[in-house]
């Protein structure tokens, strides 16, 4: 009876043993083999162009190798993205089928054997979990069959500036009311979406919303400027915004309230960096110029805590 004990006793070690290193495994998803080398595909629209912009600086200062490939369109959804692949599949040469610079998606995953490859939906639909389908499965089982070996990301885009005149749609006909009611649901849509195809999740929505609810450093709207007659070059004052905003375009105020300014791209390419190289980013010391070293400093703590909550 005690050598069966003992026998058992080593069988649960060993069990323990390789769930331990199962477990090592799967928190490390993002961690690439060989020198510190990343070949990464972006399958998006100008958000993920935002939150990439930093990237290649973040690793070349951590002394990291860098690839990337981008299938990326300006205001383009799952199913604008998964309507070109079938244009291409049902006739290779059809112009339709190459948007990419006149390449298809096909060709531009074939130029490179891929570690990471991710995916999003278009901003303004990213409340409205019914607009991912059946898109997102169709475009991942097709980047699957191409490059089998390549892991499947979803980038969790942010919502609009708190002053937006208008937020993204959350259903058929129906607007989110404010930025909160936009994160929220895009936040539940993005997260069914990586349950239902079992993938990890970039946070950078998460991160943009840390900033936006924080006293010190969110955005706050300048209501003593004349914005119904402003005049060039007077600008609202827009101290910690992570979008662009208003900005003079030569005669005309213009204002953006969607797309991240550097302050945003510099927390997406953090966000990106640190959970895609599996490294911390709390001593980067790369920064954009036109953002201060007080805010960098806080924005590289809001990224190293939301990527610690989503590992």
């Amino acid at each position: 009876m005690k050598i069966n004990i003992k026998l058992e006793l080593k069988a649960l070690m060993k069990l323990s043993i390789y769930f331990f290193l199962l477990v090592c495994l799967t928190a490390n998803v993002f961690a690439q083999t060989g020198q510190d080398t990343l070949r990464l595909f972006i399958i998006g629209n100008s958000f993920s162009q935002n939150a990439s912009a930093f990237l290649p600086q973040l690793a070349k200062e951590r002394g990291k190798t860098l690839i990337i490939g981008r299938a990326e369109l300006g205001g383009h959804s799952l199913e604008q993205h998964w309507n070109y692949v079938e244009k291409a599949e049902a006739n290779a040469d059809d112009p339709g089928g190459k948007p990419y610079q006149g390449k298809s998606l096909k060709m531009l995953l074939g130029q490179e054997k891929w570690d990471i490859i991710t995916i999003q939906q278009y901003s303004y639909l990213s409340a409205d979990s019914s607009s991912y389908y059946p898109y997102a499965n169709k475009l991942v089982a097709y980047v699957k069959a191409l490059q089998p070996q390549a892991r499947l990301v979803v980038h969790q885009t942010w919502a609009y500036r708190t002053d937006a005149k208008k937020f993204g749609r959350i259903a058929e006909g129906k607007m989110a009311k404010s930025q909160k009611e936009m994160w929220q649901k895009s936040r539940a849509a993005y997260h069914l979406l990586a349950k239902r195809i079992d993938v990890r999740i970039l946070p950078v929505g998460d991160a943009f919303q840390v900033v936006t609810n924080d006293r010190k450093y969110g955005f706050k709207p300048d209501l003593s400027f004349n914005y119904e007659h402003p005049t060039a070059p007077n600008l609202p004052d827009q101290t910690h915004s992570i979008n662009i905003g208003y900005y003079w375009n030569k005669k005309e105020l213009v204002f953006d309230p969607n797309h991240a300014n550097d302050a945003g791209k510099y927390l997406g390419g953090l966000i990106w960096y640190g959970m895609l190289f599996n490294d911390s980013v709390k001593n980067i010391r790369f920064k954009p110029d036109n953002v201060s070293e007080a805010f960098a400093q806080y924005l590289r703590k809001v990224a190293a805590k939301t990527i610690s909550k989503t590992n």
